[in-house]
């Protein structure tokens, strides 16, 4: 079987239990980060008329060959390493030759990826994943990305119903050493009263969809790993991110007309693995949220018995024996 390349943080735990199943399985795994390159980790690769690129990726301890490497898991590595006696301007022409050189041959591996860092980072927009979603037959949340007041209330007026309002990108940042993140907020009357800020930048709106539960849907391959979020209490109800010590879970069946929909989501968007968020109505109606393409999944599975790390490594391992 050809060899599996890993790129992940170090301290990354749900790729250790990814590894594990794959090194239980006797696959061959060639884990890197990037933060190792280039004072741990080599790299050589050479291209030419006869031949794609050849050479190999090498740590004081392993190797591997880039003409052999068949199957690759991305996930969130860290950023380069580089030596710490460099100006500002010499860090940053050499950080940037080290994502053109070793992120460029990364990126030019013909291989199966789960999933290529950029169709992921095409996926990270929310614009381009509701236009996806809703092109292939997904009940989405009527929604507004603006930065001026009076729009914000002419859509309040059109769709009739209360909104909520979260980030457009990640929302978490660093302030003062700490790390803070914005959850999802449902507006009042006073709120649409009094938008000051909304004109600072994006902000994204959406009409609030009435819920029983939500889906976090880990999808693999053509896999569809499906788990039901309970809340238990108003904050975790508006955003369950917002209180997990509430949350209680269930696997649960992702309905046919939605699993369609989903697959046909990440064919289009290029994904061999998502993490989506539904919400599910009164009526039964899933709603799509979102879709990330590095989403967390480890804690679902150990709440609920799902196999993802199995499906991560069938993934991986197919693509190994092709």
């Amino acid at each position: 079987m050809s060899p599996i390349l890993v790129i992940a943080a170090r301290d990354d735990w749900p790729t250790d239990r990814v590894v594990h199943v794959l090194a239980d399985r006797g696959a061959t795994v060639f884990r890197m980060d990037t933060a190792e390159f280039p004072q741990a980790l080599t790299l050589a690769g050479r291209i030419d008329a006869r031949r794609g690129w050849t050479g190999g990726l090498a740590t004081s301890h392993r190797a591997v060959d880039l003409a052999d490497i068949t199957a690759t898991y991305y996930r969130a590595p860290n950023m380069f390493q580089l030596a710490a006696n460099m100006s500002g301007p010499e860090y940053r022409f050499a950080a940037a030759q080290a994502r053109a050189g070793l992120g460029g041959i990364l990126s030019a591996l013909d291989c199966r990826w789960v999933s290529h860092p950029a169709a992921m980072s095409r996926a990270e927009y929310k614009p381009i994943q509701l236009a996806a979603a809703r092109e292939c037959g997904l009940t989405i949340p009527p929604t507004l990305i603006t930065n001026t007041p009076d729009t914000v209330r002419a859509f309040a007026g059109d769709t009739g119903g209360p909104l909520i309002c979260k980030p457009v990108a990640t929302p978490a940042f660093i302030e003062g050493g700490q790390l803070k993140i914005v959850y999802t907020r449902k507006l009042t009357a006073h709120d649409l009263d009094d938008l000051t800020g909304i004109d600072t930048t994006a902000h994204l709106f959406q009409r609030w969809v009435d819920k029983t539960h939500e889906v976090r849907l880990t999808v693999v391959g053509d896999r569809t790993l499906a788990a039901e979020v309970h809340a238990g209490s108003a904050e975790a109800h508006t955003d369950w991110r917002s209180d997990y010590r509430s949350l209680t879970y269930r696997a649960t069946e992702t309905p046919n007309d939605v699993a369609t929909g989903v697959r046909r989501l990440m064919r289009r968007l290029d994904l061999r693995f998502g993490a989506l968020d539904f919400i599910v109505s009164p009526d039964g109606t899933w709603t799509f949220l979102e879709v990330n393409p590095c989403g967390q999944w480890d804690w679902i599975q150990h709440a609920t018995g799902l196999p993802i790390a199995e499906a991560i490594a069938d993934e991986l391992m197919t693509g190994a024996a092709e």
